[in-house]
């Protein structure tokens, strides 16, 4: 499934695809095996939708910061309730920052080639 942006014939836009995070579930406690087994692609856009107050999203930079819920100050947090973030090549960590949530399993590891 292929993102259309438009008429440009751009080749990044063919060829990322778009993830919803969770699937039809979403951003939710429990989330966590959800990236298992994906072929993620950098470039690709995960899409956390999530009721806008309930939770949101932090990029943490380690797997140290992943594994412990440790969100640092200089952190990248998104709260729209339908965020949306291009990845990277490499590996990319995501927990809720809301406290007790990231601990209930409201986090992702993912891996874009």
């Amino acid at each position: 499934m292929a993102l259309a942006q438009g008429s440009d014939g751009g080749k990044a836009a063919e060829d990322s695809r778009l993830w919803p995070v969770g699937d039809s579930a979403g951003w939710s406690f429990g989330v966590l095996g959800w990236p298992n087994y994906k072929p993620f692609k950098a470039g690709d856009v995960l899409l956390f939708s999530y009721k806008h107050g309930a939770h949101n999203v932090v990029q943490v930079n380690s797997v140290a910061q992943y594994s412990m819920c440790e969100v640092p100050r200089n952190a990248t947090v998104w709260s729209s309730g339908n965020d949306r973030v291009t990845l990277a090549r490499g590996m990319s960590f995501f927990v809720c920052g809301i406290p007790g949530h990231c601990q209930k399993g409201m986090k992702i590891a993912v891996t874009a080639r």
